[in-house]
């Protein structure tokens, strides 16, 4: 982007902030929240004994995050967005996750609980300036969190924003700039920083209830906060505290169309829900046609091959107790009735359940003249219970096992034959025809041609999972000073997050062989099912995971000399970190296919050195240096320097910019050898390869949407991340009461740590033969996975699917594709930032209150190794990351209190820009909206742009007394519609962005409480 061009940008944005100015007020007013960047409020905070800031000595010096220093103008030269617990209030935010996430800054690859069928769902994280959860670092007062014990697309570690108690949040600083040089790996993005209450006296607590206005959605919480000790005449205090909070689900069909079916034939779209007119898609309603048995002791032994042309399919459910009606096939391939359904309906949530409950405690005492202490603790407990459609009869392989035990190749077939042992059944004296079998009395005498293979969904057990995640803190520190004017600090910390993962309806093999084989599993009416028989089939899953973080970190710093605009400050520190992570298989038989295999371990320490310089050689001029190196354990180390500067040559204007070097370690799933997992994307071969449609024609869910599975294995020969920042901009203050900012950003990310860069190159690579000619599927497949070898080193097909019983010549479906971790790429990412603040003194009984938070991406491109890139901004790219959120080109934020006497009124607005249906890392570079994954009925691009979304949030306040308030809050204020998004690569989230869009399928809502304080 050119020079002129950003410089014309920056000035647009300034010219327009400062269009939040009205006509100047006589009297000034003081900025009263501790911020580099506008405050998110300047109300006070609760009554305290002491400053609440960090590392605080005295009233007017305090500490932010991105430095070591302590200074009484809060304004250096990095952008610093603070949001103060009095913002969070008035936005009627009530968890931490939700406060941070509402950043505009946090962009592609953020996590919400919305996105519930991925790797690590039930965690929330932020993603700094798009470039990854990984990228962002996450401080609770200045030291880091054990990581959610399951990694974001099985590989990417970050804190669980989820975990983090809000009950004693004093303010949120995040800090949008790389900050390796001073707080290690993983800061290239920026730093969130929770600042918790250092001292706290009397006793404040709340309660709310509410729900949407369909009647779900409830949400109740609870809060209190206690604390005794006058710090400042007796030198101690002690405050403990606790919150709970329970949200109710809110399911998809409940918000009706069109974000309840993936069948889009009402607006122009196409009919991808194949449960109501395709045979051959498995229901909860069981469906089966007769093929040959060759193993009749072995379900998995059918043949592809149907027994007769046409396949005839019978449905074990009586057609007249179908709960949705039926549908019919009438083909030259397939004739027959069964059950409709649509899934989406059915089953899929918007929201899962949630229940939270926390508790912390803080003591801290006056050692002495010169000495402080302090001891924190916190633990949290976070349920998330998620539903997703029933689990298949037939799945892929475990990712890692043999292809021999794959359910679906070719299916499961019934036997003619059921006895008490389940083996030889067809010679046992027990024997007795199988009556999930209707074809088992016709073929009593010829078994091996009766088998009846099955398509089915287990749907009378719960299919999804409930995560329980327990996160404990426990933190102590000294500071003092020496010779009046040597401050020091020592700081320990130790974290542990404890993940329970329960995951049901999936088929243990072994069970689900001896029940077909012994016909203890009713297939005809699951209802009857015994729960000791769900129990042998599908047991329940128990995987526990852990993570543990434990740091001790101090530093010392000195006011050495006086320059011309103060004392130059110079300041050195050490750290060092034990780093444990446990994160165990669900699936470590590899016994039950279907069910993820993805595991991490890790152990690892890390020594680090670090310094900061600041020199302010001038009254308007302050330069600043730090750095710091990084020595791990597993053999790499690395230097990140950083240097910044801030001009300002009259109280209204300050200019500022810095420049930085950082890393992102390699997580323990990227670098250790027994790390591992699989991941699987939606890809619709009938809309890629239209040869692949034409040869699968008479059987449509064959080529309709399915996932396509990527293996990766840890590497230890992966090397860190690294990246280079600049960041330029300025502050503005025309009068005491308006401050704005405006910063553009450049970052360049190399080296990275990518799974399978060419993973979509390579899938269409195999479905590029399917126009031509093969003696049998098994040709076709090996052509096909030829030319994904040809693709890169690494790249190479794992698991085929079984021929199409209607197409046995025809290329099969690619279900796993094996690809390597790699340093590969860079990534440019170009933004500006802008926020504005105003505190406008109307009268002397009310005020106006206004922050505005912005953050255009102008540009996030990835430079593959062979020349291509893959520009993502505007668009659902990249669609490998997180939840396929995509890459808004803006997002911001405004809030508005207007205060007249007791009574405040609160609006905040939120913006996601328009999109894109397009993903330039699914094997199409175009970006136009010729390249929209989405096809409509036609063919053609009319579901292409996915527009903005726009909504608003009231609040409104009234303070009975001093001590206690009752407050209204009415969420999604107009019932904004989310904008229509054709999702096909995750269908768990139909036809909407999970990141961007849950206020608008939720609609509007109300809660209403109380607050009080004595």
């Amino acid at each position: 982007m050119s020079q002129r061009l950003i410089i014309a940008r920056l000035l647009t944005g300034t010219a327009a902030f400062a269009a939040l100015a009205t006509p100047a007020f006589a009297q000034d007013s003081q900025a009263t929240t501790p911020a580099q960047e506008p405050a998110a409020t300047t109300a006070p905070a609760p009554e305290v004994d002491a400053p609440t800031t960090a590392e605080d000595d005295s009233a007017n010096d305090i500490v932010v995050t991105g430095s070591l220093f302590r200074r009484e103008n809060a304004q250096t030269a990095l952008p610093v967005t603070v949001i103060t617990s009095d913002s969070l209030v008035k936005a009627g935010i009530t968890n931490t996750a939700d406060a941070v996430r509402q950043a505009a800054a946090d962009g592609a690859g953020s996590i919400g609980v919305g996105f519930t069928s991925g790797f690590s769902a039930g965690g929330s994280a932020v993603s700094l300036r798009n470039l990854g959860v990984s990228s962002t670092l996450l401080l609770v007062n200045g030291l880091r969190s054990a990581n959610y014990p399951l990694s974001d697309d099985g590989h990417n570690s970050y804190a669980d924003l989820t975990s983090i108690p809000q009950v004693n949040v004093e303010r949120i600083e995040v800090l949008k700039d790389g900050a390796s040089s001073l707080y290690g790996a993983d800061a290239i993005g920026g730093v969130v920083n929770i600042i918790t209450r250092k001292q706290f006296r009397g006793i404040e607590g709340g309660a709310e209830g509410g729900l949407s206005q369909k009647g779900d959605g409830e949400k109740y919480r609870v809060k209190l906060l206690g604390g005794i000790g006058d710090y400042g005449n007796r030198g101690w205090n002690l405050y403990v505290g606790g919150e709970y909070e329970k949200n109710g689900k809110i399911t998809a069909n409940s918000r009706g169309f069109p974000f309840n079916t993936l069948d889009l034939r009402a607006i122009g779209g196409r009919d991808n829900n194949r449960a109501d007119d395709t045979l051959t898609t498995p229901t909860p309603n069981a469906v089966v046609t007769r093929v040959t048995q060759t193993d009749l002791n072995n379900p998995l032994a059918g043949s592809v091959a149907n027994a007769t042309s046409p396949a005839i399919f019978t449905s074990l459910t009586p057609l007249d107790q179908c709960r949705f009606g039926t549908f019919s096939e009438n083909t030259s391939s397939r004739v027959g009735t069964a059950c409709a359904h649509d899934l989406t309906r059915e089953y899929v949530e918007i929201l899962p359940p949630q229940e939270r409950y926390a508790g912390v405690a803080r003591f801290s005492v006056r050692l002495g003249d010169s000495i402080e202490g302090y001891v924190e603790g916190s633990y949290s407990h976070n349920r998330v219970d998620i539903t997703l459609p029933p689990r298949g009869i037939r799945q892929t392989q475990a990712f890692g096992g043999s292809p021999t035990t794959s359910t679906s190749n070719p299916g499961i077939v019934l036997p003619v034959y059921i006895c008490s042992s389940g083996v030889n059944c067809a010679t046992a004296a027990d024997r007795q025809l199988n009556p999930n079998n209707p074809y088992a009395a016709a073929y009593a005498n010829d078994p091996a041609n009766g088998a009846a293979r099955i398509y089915y969904l287990f749907g009378d057990v719960k299919a999804g999972s409930v995560r329980k995640n327990e996160l404990y803190r426990l933190t102590s520190g000294l500071r003092g000073t020496i010779a009046q004017n040597w401050d020091w600090r020592v700081d320990v910390g130790y974290s542990r997050d404890n993940l329970d993962l329960k995951q049901t309806g999936f088929a243990n093999l072994n069970g689900l062989v001896k029940a077909i084989n012994t016909g203890s599993y009713n297939f005809v009416n699951p209802e009857l099912n015994s729960q000791a028989v769900r129990d042998s089939v599908l047991p329940a899953i128990t995987s526990l995971s852990d993570s543990t973080e434990f740091t001790v970190d101090g530093s010392v710093r000195h006011s050495l000399f006086e320059l011309p605009g103060g004392p130059l400050q110079v300041a050195v520190g050490g750290q060092y970190r034990k780093e444990k992570l446990n994160n165990r298989s669900a699936n470590p038989n590899l016994d039950v296919p279907g069910l993820s295999t993805a595991q991490a371990f890790g152990n690892r320490d890390v020594w680090a050195g670090y310094f900061e310089i600041s020199a302010p050689v001038l009254d308007t001029l302050e330069l600043t240096a730090s750095g710091r190196y990084d020595d791990y354990s597993e053999g790499f180390s690395h230097f990140s320097p950083k240097a910044s500067f801030k001009f300002q040559p009259i109280r209204q204007i300050a200019l500022r910019g810095s420049y930085s070097e950082g890393f992102r370690a390699p997580t323990f799933a990227e670098n250790d050898p027994r790390s591992s997992f699989s991941g699987f994307v939606g890809y619709n071969p009938g809309t890629a390869s239209p040869a692949f449609k034409a040869a699968h024609i008479n059987n449509a869910g064959y080529y309709a949407n399915y996932s396509v599975g990527r293996g990766y294995v840890g590497n230890p020969n992966i090397e860190p991340e690294t990246a280079k920042s600049i960041t330029l901009g300025g502050v503005f203050e025309p009068t005491r009461w308006l401050q704005f900012t405006a910063d553009y950003f450049h970052v360049k990310k190399s080296n990275l740590i990518v799974t399978g860069p060419l993973a979509g190159k390579a899938i269409d690579a195999y479905y590029s033969v399917a126009g031509q000619t093969f003696a049998s599927a098994a040709d076709a497949a090996a052509a096909g996975c030829a030319l994904v070898a040809a693709v890169g080193a690494g790249y190479s097909c794992n698991v085929i699917d079984a021929a199409d019983p209607f197409a046995l010549n025809a290329l099969p479906r690619l279900l796993v594709l094996n690809a390597p971790y790699v340093n590969a790429n860079y990534d440019i990412v170009e933004g500006l930032q802008f926020t504005a603040a105003a505190n406008v003194p109307i009268t002397d009984a009310i005020k106006l209150r206004s922050r505005l938070d912005v953050q255009e991406t102008i540009k996030y491109d990835r430079h593959l190794d062979n020349g291509d890139v893959q520009r993502f901004t505007g668009t659902v790219g990249p669609a490998d990351l997180s939840s396929g959120g995509g890459t808004p080109k803006w997002r911001g934020n405004w809030q508005n209190t207007l205060d007249v006497g007791r009574f405040s009124l609160t609006a905040t607005t939120y913006f996601v820009g328009a999109m894109k249906g397009v993903a330039t890392d699914q094997g199409n570079l175009d970006t136009s909206c010729a390249a929209t994954i989405y096809k409509d009925a036609n063919g053609g691009n009319s579901f292409c742009r996915i527009k903005s979304f726009v909504y608003a949030d009231l609040n409104a306040t009234l303070d009975v007394t001093k001590d206690f308030s009752f407050f209204v809050f009415v969420g999604n204020v107009t019932n904004t519609r989310a904008p229509l998004y054709a999702n096909t690569l995750y269908t768990t989230q139909p036809n909407y962005l999970a990141s961007w869009h849950i206020p608008g399928l939720v609609g509007r809502t109300y809660r209403s409480g109380f607050n009080f304080r004595f």
